[in-house]
């Protein structure tokens, strides 16, 4: 049976100070449509049942996910009690998801991203789910056709088509890291290539498989805490263990690896919302190409400025390719083009102990 398990568990910085440790990006309305993480929750269950919802994330966000998705069975939010990358979290969750359901399917979605429309979403995952069922060890991927040379995003190559599959599906010929310009230009050109949209749809049994294969001293850890799941023991054991996992994303531990990975080419509109430049892609723009959200006047353009206090106006004179970002505690001012500067800053304000707060 198919199983959803969102990721929930990241920060989300490059959207500071909007996205906080305490609310990330993730729990964030950024379109009116509600939260990013409600909107992947009714992706997951236009796709299975609720009541096989699951939910990763970390001990401090269990109540505003809670809150969030009041009908999530509390049993079914994976508490990690560190942050250990993909590859430790999704093992986790094959472990939990076996104890209830030996033939389960996972579909793994990232909380912070934008698809639409909901039905072809749908659609693209019931042909990921036949792939599988056709041959249970397959590893199935979605890949968007790129619209613009991205930076931002992973690539995946293309290698030959499966026969008479719609949407039309793909051998994984290569994964490719985030590029520099000229070679993302030359992926757009190429019309082989897509963004590795994070996405993931496999067996349970047949990641922890990869797992073992792949990243032993990882499954080594996973292997320790199989007898605990659903015992008294399971927190204790979990403690114990997680923190000695490596840190390692899926991609890195499995997926480049592993021979029979297959990608979908995505019949749905992506978008991974990763920084303050998403919202040029997602809202739309003054005359002077800004992007602005809440109270403003004055001049500025090619800017995007952002508040979340209606009861503050922001007023700019001669702004020009800037970030202008106010909440009730923080006001950033930035260049539009400078997200190295952004995390280089929050880097800073980590190291000043009386600025920690504002994290």
């Amino acid at each position: 049976m198919l199983h959803t398990l969102i990721l929930a568990g990241g920060s989300g910085t490059r959207f500071w100070p909007l996205s906080r440790k305490a609310f990330p990006k993730q729990l964030l309305d950024l379109t009116g449509e509600g939260s990013l993480l409600q909107q992947t929750s009714n992706r997951a269950q236009a796709c299975a049942p609720s009541e096989n919802l699951w939910v990763a994330t970390g001990e401090h966000l269990v109540a505003p996910i809670q809150s969030q998705l009041p009908d999530l069975d509390s049993s079914h939010i994976i508490v990690e009690p560190c942050g250990r990358n993909t590859a430790p979290c999704i093992g986790l969750a094959a472990l939990q998801l076996l104890a209830v359901d030996p033939e389960a399917v996972m579909l793994v979605l990232p909380s912070d991203q934008l698809i639409t429309p909901v039905e072809e979403f749908r659609r693209a995952v019931e042909q990921g789910a036949k792939l599988i069922q056709d041959d249970s060890t397959r590893f199935v991927l979605f890949g968007a056709k790129p619209t613009f040379p991205s930076t931002g995003f992973g690539y995946i190559e293309r290698g030959s088509a499966l026969e008479k599959t719609s949407p039309t599906t793909f051998d994984v010929a290569a994964f490719h890291e985030k590029p520099n310009e000229p070679t993302a230009e030359k992926y757009l050109a190429a019309g082989s290539f897509y963004w590795n949209c994070g996405i993931f749809l496999w067996r349970a049994d047949q990641v922890l498989a990869a797992i073992k294969k792949h990243q032993p001293d990882l499954y080594t850890h996973l292997e320790r805490l199989q007898p605990a799941v659903g015992t008294d023991d399971w927190q204790s054991a979990l403690e114990h263990e997680f923190p000695r996992m490596p840190s390692i994303s899926i991609d890195y531990a499995v997926l480049e690896k592993a021979d029979n990975v297959l990608v979908i080419e995505a019949p749905f509109e992506w978008d991974d919302l990763g920084s303050w430049k998403a919202l040029r892609r997602l809202l739309p723009a003054d005359q002077e190409g800004n992007i602005v959200h809440g109270n403003h006047t004055g001049s500025a353009k090619d800017s995007v400025i952002y508040s979340t206090n209606p009861n503050q106006l922001i007023a700019t004179i001669g702004l020009e390719g800037c970030l202008v970002v106010q909440t009730d505690e923080v006001i950033l001012i930035a260049r539009n083009d400078d997200e190295q500067a952004l995390k280089e800053l929050l880097e800073q304000i980590k190291e000043e102990k009386n600025l920690e707060r504002y994290l």
